[in-house]
């Protein structure tokens, strides 16, 4: 994970603000460089004009690649080309990438634009469709003076952009100003460029010197020119010309579901490098944001699979105190005479947490499962709350705040810590988390129609109806939310990975046909009678890995879950502007 600033001026040196870089070396703790260049700009008749660019650039680094530190901005010494990269190439061209990826990366673009004007732009778009896995970057192309910036195509990292009160324009992790106005995400539409050597007018104004043009990315396997494949297919719409069978355990799109995970799994838990004070058998690489439910437990179990019994696995549970529940528990309390649970352990997430923990106990014995128990009061959500609306912007709705909450302290991973050897009547110690990858269950509620209104959409519209549903929820993933949550979660040193939204995946899930996904319209069997149709599949893989009760768990929204929601009285709705 790493943070990225770069600005473009035709009147001076522009830098980030002071609180910016200090939330982008939140972000990237080992390295923080700044880079700055002047190119000067060609009048219209082709003779050097007054006028000249000025670039800034500014990388911060979470290493977690390769055998040490890798400090960016990457810089050519040949040509002074620049690259600012935050993501992971977990292929290039198909091939694994062993080691770091960022000089990878680096040494990729600049063998692509080493070649005549015409044919750069083109070569460097054949390159970053060769990419697979999250990213967002800016590489100045000082060959041919071009600035090229880009989110991937489902928005897995955060990059928003936006022009200041001068016109000068700006590319940053996260917003560079107070306004929520200034400020948009970068969108997943393409990859961007800017032309620095486009002959300028030296009286049009800085805004106007920025013409930024658009590589679309194309659904097309053999795209035009200008177009970069899409890793992505469109998703199969076939309609079933009869009554599909059941799904079982031994169904093979299940037993490959569970293939294909698993893959997707290994790139992003092998080979993680030790945290800082490392101990083997004491200190976690990798911890799982954890509500207990389905996609997140699956991700535990499957991780048994991969990561050496010697290392622990860290499950963060986060769990709020709501003061309007709170207030609603105790007036029922006065009523009864049974003894209550704190109000973290009823919090929803915090009860199936502890019972999947239980469960993978049960099925993995052999490893050490910590489940930290993250109890927020009220008075510490107020006192970070201007810090979450900081970071989530320019998302800025209650809805937004309730979510982003609850993903900043789980991230944090600062709790008290059990274990299957703790002592259930003693005071649980504190602790917080050594990992630096954090898993995240993100994706697979819109790959496998997780989701309530999509059984709406079956009853209403059958398989037609279910199928469009879905569509819209693939087609909408990288424009909605990952941006806001990639900002949030980053803020305290640590990199989320996202397993179900791997690009080969994702792309072969989207390839099969919905009725094996879930199980709308499926005969129920002996197996699945008490089984939600949402997510089948990915509840029948459960069941093959010994996951019962967790296979039977509802979706539940994590604001409603770690009861972020609603903190206040009042008649807001999730949609409402924050003021």
């Amino acid at each position: 994970m790493c943070g990225i600033f770069f600005s473009l001026s035709s009147s001076s040196l522009t830098p980030s603000t002071q609180e910016t870089c200090n939330l982008l070396k939140q972000r990237g703790p080992d390295s923080c460089k700044t880079l700055t260049l002047q190119k000067d700009i060609k009048g219209q008749d082709g003779s050097t004009s007054p006028l000249s660019y000025y670039l800034t650039f500014t990388s911060t680094v979470l290493s977690l690649r390769g055998d040490h530190v890798y400090a960016q901005p990457l810089v050519d010494p040949t040509t002074q080309s620049v690259l600012c990269w935050n993501g992971e190439a977990w292929k290039i061209g198909g091939e694994r990438v062993q080691g770091n990826d960022t000089e990878d990366v680096f040494n990729l673009f600049l063998q692509a634009v080493q070649c005549e004007t015409n044919d750069a732009v083109e070569r460097l778009a054949k390159a970053i469709e060769s990419l697979s896995g999250p990213f967002a970057f800016v590489f100045y192309d000082a060959v041919h003076s071009r600035v090229f910036y880009s989110r991937d195509c489902l928005g897995r990292r955060s990059l928003l952009e936006g022009f200041d009160e001068n016109g000068n324009l700006k590319i940053c992790s996260i917003c560079d100003s107070s306004s929520i106005s200034c400020f948009r995400e970068v969108g997943t539409e393409g990859v961007y460029t800017i032309d620095l050597e486009r002959p300028q007018d030296p009286m049009v104004s800085p805004r106007e010197l920025c013409q930024i043009k658009t590589l679309p990315w194309s659904s097309d396997p053999s795209p035009l020119a200008g177009h970069i494949r899409k890793p992505i297919p469109p998703m199969n719409t076939s309609l079933p010309t009869e009554q599909p069978p059941a799904l079982t355990t031994d169904s093979p799109f299940v037993k490959e579901l569970e293939s294909m995970l698993r893959q997707s799994l290994e790139l992003r838990i092998q080979n993680v490098p030790e945290p800082p004070n490392y101990l083997l058998g004491k200190t976690a690489k990798t911890a799982v944001l954890f509500s207990g439910g389905l996609d997140c437990t699956l991700l535990a179990r499957l991780s048994h699979d991969i990561i050496s019994l010697e290392e622990p696995i860290d499950l963060l549970n986060v769990a709020f105190e709501n003061p309007r529940v709170a207030a609603a528990a105790k007036a029922n309390q006065q009523n009864s005479s049974s003894p209550s649970l704190s109000i973290y352990e009823n919090c929803p997430d915090r009860m199936t947490g502890r019972s999947a923990h239980s469960e993978l106990q049960k099925t993995c014995p052999g490893r050490t499962w910590r489940f930290i128990a993250i109890d927020i009061p009220y008075s510490e959500t107020l006192a970070h709350r201007e810090q979450v609306k900081r970071l989530m912007r320019p998302h800025n709705t209650e809805m937004d705040q309730s979510i982003a909450c609850a993903l900043y302290f789980a991230s944090r991973g600062q709790g008290t810590i059990q274990t299957s050897s703790t002592d259930p009547h003693s005071h649980p110690p504190s602790y917080t988390t050594s990992a630096r990858v954090l898993l995240s269950g993100l994706g697979a509620d819109e790959l496998f129609a997780g989701y309530g209104r999509h059984g709406v959409a079956f009853n209403r519209g059958g398989f037609q109806d279910l199928i469009s549903e879905i569509n819209l929820d693939v087609s909408r993933l990288g424009s909605r939310n990952l941006g806001r949550d990639d900002r949030v979660l980053s803020h305290w040193g640590r990199e989320t990975r996202f397993p179900y939204l791997d690009e080969e995946f994702v792309a072969w899930v989207s390839r099969a046909p919905v009725w094996v996904k879930c199980g709308f319209g499926l005969p129920e069997t002996e197996a699945t009678a008490d089984i939600d149709s949402e997510k089948l599949a990915l509840r029948l893989v459960a069941l093959r890995l010994g996951l019962s009760k967790v296979s039977r768990e509802k979706k539940r929204a994590i604001q409603f879950g770690a009861r972020t929601a609603k903190m206040e009285t009042g008649r807001s709705k999730g949609t409402d502007a924050l003021s």
